[in-house]
């Protein structure tokens, strides 16, 4: 398996991938593959940061970071994180997010933030957001609204994430 960037020969596989990785998880809106083709034209967009899992030249996972504001600062959502049913628990989400983390951090981001399972992410060194003084913009149980520090020297920010408007969040 490799890790790469996504290009735009991938975007129609990457829809499918995204839209059968969704269709049988415990939340979904059914539109996750839709809010991709969205985030891909938005100014939230960091091509570095939308990458695939590949094996046997075949595209079995996705994960996408953009930009969200935490108060004057420029941190990241992780959404979403897919990979095809007949190869999850197979450790692939988290190459993925390992693979995006260090790219992040490459790219001076501090923060990952993350609206997801209280099961998977903290497996991966996600605590609960309000731990470095970031907030949910809805209400939501804070075990499921999570940030990782993806570079040591970070110091903890304050404010109430802003995605972007692609998200349809006010």
């Amino acid at each position: 398996m490799i890790i790469r960037q996504e290009e735009t020969k991938d975007y129609e596989m990457v829809y499918h991938v995204i839209k059968t990785a969704f269709a049988s998880a415990e939340r979904s809106d059914g539109n996750e593959q839709d809010l991709v083709n969205a985030l891909r034209k938005s100014e939230a967009f960091i091509p570095e940061l939308s990458l695939v899992a590949e094996s046997n030249g075949e595209i079995i996972g996705h994960i996408l970071f953009t930009k969200a504001k935490v108060g004057e600062s420029i941190q990241l959502a992780l959404a979403p994180l897919s990979v095809l049913p007949d190869y999850q628990r197979q450790g692939i989400g988290t190459a993925l997010i390992k693979a995006g983390h260090k790219k992040a951090a490459e790219l001076g981001y501090g923060y990952s933030i993350v609206l997801g399972s209280e099961k998977y992410y903290p497996k991966m060194g996600y605590l609960p957001a309000e731990t470095y003084g970031i907030t949910s913009p809805f209400d939501v149980p804070s075990e499921n609204f999570m940030a990782y520090p993806l570079r040591k020297d970070i110091p903890n920010i304050s404010g109430v994430i802003q995605y972007a408007k692609e998200f349809g969040i006010d």
